[in-house]
Order: C-alpha cells, then sequence, then structure tokens
C-alpha cells in the first residue's frame, strides 16, 4: 500500500469512527425519555455540543499525528529506533519544546544515549554475511536493488570501528554541547565543568565532545591545566554473576545500574524476543516483495530483511549512504520501527517489571538536588549542585527513567499486530535514537500582575537587571514599581527536546508539574512502584568487598591508571558515586568529584575510575613510597 492509501485509509477510519460516535451519541440522547421542560432540551442540545466538540479535538489531534507519520515527507530515518541518527521527537499539539512564557530554567539533569557509532561486531557479521551473498551471486537487479552490485561495507577499519563513534555521533555530541550553552547559558567564559560518562570508549567520546561544544574550549598542550573541562569515567555496572557474587559492587552507583540487578536481566530478554516475534509476521512478506526486482540466484530472505533496514539508519550516519532506505515501504518502516517498540517496551522499558527500579535511582537524585536548587549547599554536607548535570550512557539504560517516573506506559504494546493508535505513547525512536537523551528540568516562573496595562521595563542606572512597570507613569526617575506574582518552581520532562506532561502533575505553565509536587511524586507514589534497589534485585544481603552491606562496596586497592601499577592504600582517597547518583546522606562523605582530590582534565587527561580508590594528589605521580607489593 501506498504512503497516500495509508493515509486515506486511515483518515476514513477516523471519519468513520466519528461518525459512528456521533449516531451513537445522537440515538443515546434522543431515546432518553422526553420532558418537555425547556432546562431539559438545553441540558440535551449542550449534552450533544460537548460530544461534539470532544470527538472533533480527538480527530483533529489524531489526524494531526498521522500526517506526521503518513504525511508526504515521509522520513525512514525517523523511523528506524534505536539506529536513528538525532532527530527531534514531535511534540503533543500545543505543547512546544520553548521554555513556557514567564519562566527561565535555573537547573537542568541530562541523561544521554551516546552517539551514533559504527555497529556492534556481531551486528557486522551480518552485514559481511549480506555483502558476501550478494557478491558470490549472479543477477541482475531492478529499481531500488540496483545499487547492490556496486554496495560496498560502509566500515573500512574492521580492527577499529565495530562500536566507536563515527563522525555523525562526534557532531550530534559537539551539537549538544553548542544548543545546551546557548540554551542556559549556565557556565560562564573560563568557568569549569564536570560530567559524568559511562565506561565504553564510545560514551566517552560522545561525553568529550560535548565538552568541546560546551565549553568551545581548546586544546592546551602547553598547560593542561588550563583545560577547563573534566569528566569523570565510571565502570559500566557488573554483569549478574559479578553482582551476585559480590566481586567488585557498583550495585546502583553507575549509568547503568540495571547491569549490577541480576533478575532484571531475566526479564530484559523478553524485549528481544518480543521483537522477533512481531518481525515473524512481516520479514517474509517483505522479502517475497523485494525480490521480485531480482533476476537470478539471489534471493533475500527474512534475516536479510532486518539487516538491509538496520543499514538505512547506520549507512546514513556513517557515510551518508540512504539507498537502503529507499528499498521499503512506508508500511514496512512502521513495522520495522514497531519491532524496536517492542525490543525497549518489554526490554527495559514498562514491559519490564523490573525496569522502573533500575531508573529510580537516578531521577530520585535529580529531584533531591532540585530540591536544593542550584549553587546551594546541601543540609549537613559541603556539597553544591551544579546548574547543570550531564551523564552519558547507553539505549537501554534510558526507558527505566521513564518507567521511573510512570510515563508512556498507557498501553500494552501486541506482539503479532503493529498498534496503529496514533495517540500512543511509547515510540522508542522519540528516546533512544542516536544521542537521544531524557531530560528534567527545573524551572522559576515569576508572571507579571494581570492587571498592568502597556508594561515596561524600567532599568535603574548602575543596576543591572530590570523592573516591570506602567507606561503610563511619567515619573521616570522613581516609577511605580509593578509587583509581580511570588517565584514559582515547577519541573519539566523533556524526551529527545518533546515535553512529556507528568501524569496527575501539569498544572503550572506548559503543563509542568509544581516542584513540591513532583518531589511528593517521587518520593511516594513513585518510590513504592519502584521498590527497593536492593531488596528487589536480591541484593539486600550482598556485602561488597569493602565491607559495606547492601549500600555500595569500596575497592580495597587502587592504582596508577597511567602505568597499571597497584598502589598502597594510604596514597588513595575514597572515591564515591557521581553526583547525579549521589543522594546525600550521613553515611556518605562529602565529595563533589572535579571539585576537590581529584581532576580529570579534558581532554588530554581524561582519566578512567576503573576502582573506587585513586592517589590523592592528582597533580603530580604518587610517591614511590606508593608502589608496594602489598596492600593495607
Amino acid at each position: 500500500m501506498s504512503l497516500l492509501q495509508g493515509l486515506r485509509r486511515s483518515t476514513l477510519q477516523i471519519e468513520h469512527t466519528f461518525y459512528s460516535t456521533f449516531r451513537a451519541a445522537i440515538s443515546s440522547v434522543a431515546l432518553r425519555p422526553h420532558r418537555h421542560h425547556l432546562g431539559t432540551d438545553k441540558r440535551r442540545v449542550g449534552y450533544v455540543s460537548f460530544l461534539l466538540t470532544s470527538m472533533i479535538t480527538s480527530s483533529l489531534v489524531s489526524i494531526v499525528l498521522l500526517v506526521s507519520t503518513f504525511g508526504a515527507a515521509f522520513d525512514p530515518l525517523k523511523h528506524s529506533g534505536n539506529a536513528s541518527p538525532y532527530f527531534d521527537a514531535p511534540t503533543l499539539p500545543g505543547l512546544g519544546p520553548e521554555t513556557p512564557a514567564g519562566c527561565v530554567v535555573d537547573q537542568a539533569a541530562y541523561f544521554v544515549r551516546h552517539g551514533s557509532r559504527y555497529p556492534e561486531p556481531g551486528s557486522f557479521v551480518g552485514w559481511q554475511d549480506l555483502f558476501w551473498k550478494i557478491q558470490n551471486a549472479t543477477f541482475i537487479a531492478h529499481g531500488p536493488l540496483a545499487f547492490l552490485p556496486t554496495w560496498n561495507l560502509p566500515v573500512d577499519n574492521v580492527d577499529h570501528q565495530p562500536l566507536f563513534l563515527s563522525s555523525t555521533g562526534a557532531q550530534e555530541s559537539f551539537d549538544l554541547g553548542v544548543e545546551l550553552r546557548k540554551s542556559y547559558a549556565f557556565t560562564t567564559g573560563g568557568g569549569n565543568f564536570t560530567a559524568w560518562s559511562a565506561g565504553e570508549q564510545r560514551v566517552v567520546d560522545t561525553a568529550t565532545y560535548f565538552l568541546r561544544g560546551y565549553l568551545s574550549d581548546g586544546n592546551y598542550i602547553s598547560d593542561p591545566s588550563l583545560n577547563r573541562g573534566h569528566l569523570i569515567v565510571l565502570p559500566d555496572s557488573l554483569t549478574a554473576d559479578q553482582a551476585i557474587n559480590a566481586t567488585n559492587g557498583t550495585f546502583a552507583d553507575s549509568l547503568t545500574p540495571s547491569a549490577s540487578c541480576p533478575p532484571y536481566t531475566v526479564f530484559s530478554n523478553n524485549g528481544s524476543a518480543a521483537a522477533s516475534t512481531f518481525r515473524a509476521t512481516y520479514q517474509n512478506r517483505t522479502a517475497a516483495r523485494i525480490n521480485s526486482f531480482l533476476q537470478g540466484n539471489l534471493t533475500f530472505d527474512a534475516t536479510d530483511i532486518g539487516v538491509m533496514q538496520d543499514l538505512c539508519g547506520f549507512g546514513y550516519e556513517i557515510n551518508g549512504d540512504r539507498r537502503f532506505c529507499d528499498i521499503f515501504t512506508g508500511e514496512e518502516w512502521l513495522d520495522y520501527e514497531y519491532a524496536d517498540d517492542l525490543n525497549y517496551y518489554y526490554g527495559s522499558g514498562p514491559g519490564n517489571p523490573l525496569s522502573a527500579v533500575t531508573g529510580y535511582p537516578w531521577i530520585k537524585a535529580i529531584s533531591d538536588l532540585f530540591e536544593v536548587g542550584p549553587n546551594n549547599t546541601v543540609s549537613n554536607g559541603t556539597l553544591i549542585p551544579p546548574p547543570l548535570i550531564m551523564g552519558f550512557s547507553h539505549d537501554n539504560n534510558l526507558p527505566p527513567l521513564l518507567s521511573a517516573l510512570g510515563l508512556w506506559n498507557d498501553t500494552i504494546l501486541s506482539l503479532t499486530q503493529r498498534d496503529t493508535n496514533p495517540l500512543r505513547q511509547f515510540r522508542s525512536g522519540h528516546l533512544v535514537a542516536f544521542r537521544g537523551y531524557l531530560a528534567l528540568e527545573r524551572l522559576t516562573c515569576s508572571t507579571p500582575r494581570p492587571d498592568l496595562n502597556n508594561p515596561g521595563i524600567f532599568h535603574q542606572a548602575g543596576v543591572l537587571g530590570g523592573a516591570v512597570i506602567n507606561l503610563n507613569d511619567t515619573a521616570v526617575t522613581s516609577p511605580n514599581i509593578s509587583s509581580t506574582t511570588t517565584p514559582q518552581l515547577y519541573v519539566r520532562v523533556r524526551a529527545d527536546n518533546a515535553p512529556i506532561p507528568v501524569p496527575s502533575c501539569s498544572s503550572g505553565p506548559g503543563q509542568t508539574c509544581p516542584l513540591t509536587q513532583f518531589i511528593e511524586k517521587v518520593n511516594g507514589p513513585l518510590a513504592n512502584s519502584a521498590g527497593d534497589f536492593m531488596e528487589v534485585c536480591g541484593l539486600a544481603n550482598v556485602t561488597g568487598p569493602g565491607g559495606i552491606q547492601g549500600v555500595r562496596s569500596q575497592q580495597t586497592e587502587c592504582h596508577d591508571f597511567t602505568s597499571g601499577t597497584r598502589l598502597n592504600k594510604v596514597c588513595c582517597r575514597h572515591i564515591v558515586a557521581p553526583p547525579i547518583l549521589m543522594l546525600p546522606h550521613a553515611a556518605q562523605p562529602d565529595y563533589w568529584p572535579g571539585e576537590k582530590g581529584i581532576s580529570l582534565y579534558f581532554p588530554m587527561h581524561v582519566e578512567t575510575i576503573m576502582e573506587h580508590w585513586m592517589y590523592e594528589d592528582e597533580l603530580s605521580p604518587p610517591k614511590e613510597s606508593c608502589y608496594t607489593d602489598s596492600v593495607t
């Protein structure tokens, strides 16, 4: 079916539903007992008017979303799920990405997937199999397959490129830095900035390019101390076996906490199984269609279809090749996208019953930091939350954040039939596309008095700032300063730039959530729904090597990461979790990475914390006495 046919069919379905509902509504009103009373007739007319208004509004919303899906500008790169290069997700009608009028963002936290990359080694094997299948066949290709005889693999450095960031990924990361610098203006020229990253190289590179764009910082080779970007690189969480055997013990103090939750894997495997079940409903049919463009001994099967659709997004982000995008119809792309939705919905999203517990620690930590506010000191400590908190990780660690917030869980996705509801919320490409992110913003909103006529802004010489005045006031030297409403604090959630209202908490400007209600929600129903990480993950009785039961483990040794040499413990200091996962409490040292004890210079001196200990003085090598065979 063509895109135009799909749009016409969907529009007809909406019209059919609208008129069916309308007829039923009119019948229900008409069948009610008639009472010859003017008030009753008015109520009946009012009821019909309400139904008409509601149905028209609903239909218009559906049509708007359908046009974005089936319209003439249909772009497969926006329907390729986790293989999509970054794009801004579509917003709900009437809810744009702009900061609501009268509000400013004074604090923000981002959890970001790494940028576009080369394929994983396992996926690359599939690419190679497809390439050699084509090269070893004798055939004539027509139409959209005519390019196949000359197609080559988009990876030309097999020993290095798989899993590493591509040039598109570098640009996406740099662009995010520029975008946030312009949007927030949190960091002054010459100011330092610290970001946190999971341990995989592609994630570290994403954070590194972000810092380049955010700081516009040169690489001071002659004096690395002038480099203003600091990158804290955390080890990826443990495997299930490591976690249950307590061979390390980062637990939830990580940007990849699901890997430290052994039972999580049991449910996460349901994602790939669900996707495979759905792919079986369309891939053979798709293969039969595209085989009609071939003559000879080349025949594609269901496995080839999956690889070829993957190569649309990857081929484009690696070297700009869109030819695989043009092979498939819009319906086939929507099927491909839906399979990816199933993978994430049941693998790491709301369809995984342990999703929320692995996403909650980050949500809880950010809500605590938002309660303190930027540049304010936490109670009973010295921690000062910064205005912008940046964490970089992987795709599978994003859906748990939605689950922890109770978002995008309005439906149960079918495994055998694509959910065509245009209002369906959970769409993987709107969150986990390359360099996708979930952001929480704290907004300060203050609105001028509504009764103020013709307002202006008064500026006093020598005083930075201004105040709202009534322009009818002629006393310029001492005008009648208009009062404004007391500034109120709100929280806004954004996924790939699109705002997402928080259920039962959207009374603020732009459907934002009042901060006090957000904190109550996080500490109350969301906490109860997620459960305790240590208990749910079966780690409550696990004691890490450092002897701290059920909280975190501390390493009993540390290393000089330049030489890999083990250091004497007396030369080390404890490195705790990153602030985005650090919940200030009495048992935790007052420590802010990058503030004291360790400064990981970007980009010449990015260090990797592969242990929880590191030598104290980062500006000079450890003392010779630190290098001993015994660790105390």
